[in-house]
């Protein structure tokens, strides 16, 4: 997948693009991508980093699905051929519809096609809908196609809606509406060595930045992307807070099953499968060692046939 992040700096013309933030590119985005198919031309995704409501609201509670390397692997994952992952800044969300269309849109990227949802809004002051862009899309030859929202059993396909799945414990459901399983990416960090201590060594990743899943423990299936050690494993990860050893920082830690290696550096990617049970504080080191021993015997119960 090529990537471009600069609209007045790109040497692939022509592509069928679908434009939009796209986070947690749940099966409402793919509907929206799969119409930007088209034979011939190159299929391409318009987004932006950050996210718009991160740069308009910058101290508003963390809410994405997913970072923006987690965003690209599954944009890639699905056969996005190119990227125009444009930056989110005083310039760009101060262009007015109009502007966007013809400097970004036409004359920038030289698109052939552009698919949005219905409710898609852009441009200063979001002025710019698809009754704007019916009217203006072929004053630049663009042919404009709009993707009806998409639901399912449990309502709209929606990035809002799988957020409350997942801080309600409900990875499953947010995977019926994503058409995957719910993913946290990053770099594997050293932490305070307590789980190697306590005969578990674990995985942590960062989530800062992120929407958190209800804190507990979930069965995972973890993915190594870089080093000597690539490829798929499962586990059991515990997500939050730590009580047991005071207030932290919030993170995720994993421990893999029938694993041993190094793996501090490695970029990984960590599947919330089923969650098991809330986050707990412990009396003992004994107590948590055994609650620790039940919770990987159930992870690998949940994911035997994964």
């Amino acid at each position: 997948m090529q990537i471009f992040e600069r609209y007045n700096d790109v040497s692939l013309r022509g592509a069928s693009v679908a434009m939009g933030n796209f986070d947690g590119v749940h099966l409402g985005h793919r509907s929206v991508i799969d119409l930007a198919r088209a034979k011939g031309v190159p299929l391409g995704v318009v987004s932006f980093e950050p996210h718009p409501r991160s740069f308009f609201a910058p101290d508003a509670p963390p809410f994405r699905l997913m970072n923006a390397a987690a965003k690209r692997h599954r944009l890639e994952k699905i056969g996005v051929d190119v990227l125009y992952d444009l930056p989110f800044d005083k310039a760009l969300s101060s262009l007015t519809a109009q502007a966007f269309l013809r400097d970004v849109l036409a004359k920038g990227l030289g698109i052939s096609r552009l698919v949005v949802g219905e409710d898609f809004r852009f441009g200063k002051g979001r002025g710019g809908d698809v009754d704007f862009l019916r009217a203006h899309c072929p004053d630049f030859g663009i042919e404009l196609v709009v993707a009806p929202l998409i639901s399912g059993e449990l309502g709209n396909y929606s990035s809002s809606a799988i957020r409350s799945a997942l801080a309600a414990g409900q990875p499953q459901d947010a995977a019926r509406m994503l058409g995957h399983w719910h993913r946290i990416e990053g770099v594997v960090e050293r932490g305070d060595q307590r789980g190697r201590e306590l005969g578990f060594p674990t995985a942590n990743i960062s989530v800062e930045g992120l929407h958190l899943p209800r804190f507990g423990v979930y069965a995972v299936l973890f993915d190594v992307l870089t080093g000597p050690y690539k490829g798929s494993y499962q586990g059991a990860a515990s997500l939050g807070e730590r009580p047991t050893f005071g207030r932290n920082i919030p993170n995720l830690e994993v421990y893999i099953f029938d694993f041993d290696g190094d793996l501090y550096g490695e970029e990984v990617s960590v599947a919330l499968v089923s969650f098991q049970r809330p986050e707990l504080k412990f009396d003992s080191l004994p107590a948590l060692i055994e609650q620790i021993e039940k919770d990987c015997d159930q992870s690998r119960a949940i994911l035997k046939d994964a």
